[in-house]
């Protein structure tokens, strides 16, 4: 998990997320999940080669992430926290609020071939790369 430093005053707040400084990576893509239905799962996928800032602007979501040995949940529900995910990382969502806006930081750019979208295939990657 990876707080966000808020800036604000009774105007309201800011969170800046710049690269070199609290995102990790050059961002190159951006984008956004909302409207998701309540019992929606999302996901269900790893990639071989990205770096993602996950943050929970609005509302709330679950994250499972799985590394081939290990699984865990993380709730999503404030502006100021983040979830990095980088490397072979398996990732599902579910448990999204009405309200929920979960934008997504990028190190790269749309690209099918980093995606492992089965799980079998994804824990044959993890034992490639090496890891128990």
């Amino acid at each position: 998990m990876l707080a966000l430093t808020r800036r604000g005053d009774d105007r309201g707040s800011l969170i800046p997320l710049e690269p070199g400084q609290v995102v990790p990576f050059e961002i190159k893509r951006v984008y956004y999940i909302y409207g998701t239905a309540a019992d929606a799962q999302r996901g269900f996928h790893a990639h071989r080669d990205l770096e993602q800032l996950v943050i929970c602007v609005a509302g709330a979501c679950t994250i499972t992430v799985d590394d081939g040995r290990a699984r865990r949940e993380v709730r999503l529900d404030r502006p100021d926290k983040g979830l990095l995910i980088s490397g072979l990382i398996w990732r599902e969502m579910r448990d999204f609020s009405s309200d929920a806006v979960l934008i997504v930081l990028a190190s790269k750019r749309y690209d099918e071939a980093d995606y492992i979208r089965r799980y079998e295939d994804f824990i044959a990657a993890v034992g490639a790369a090496g890891r128990p």
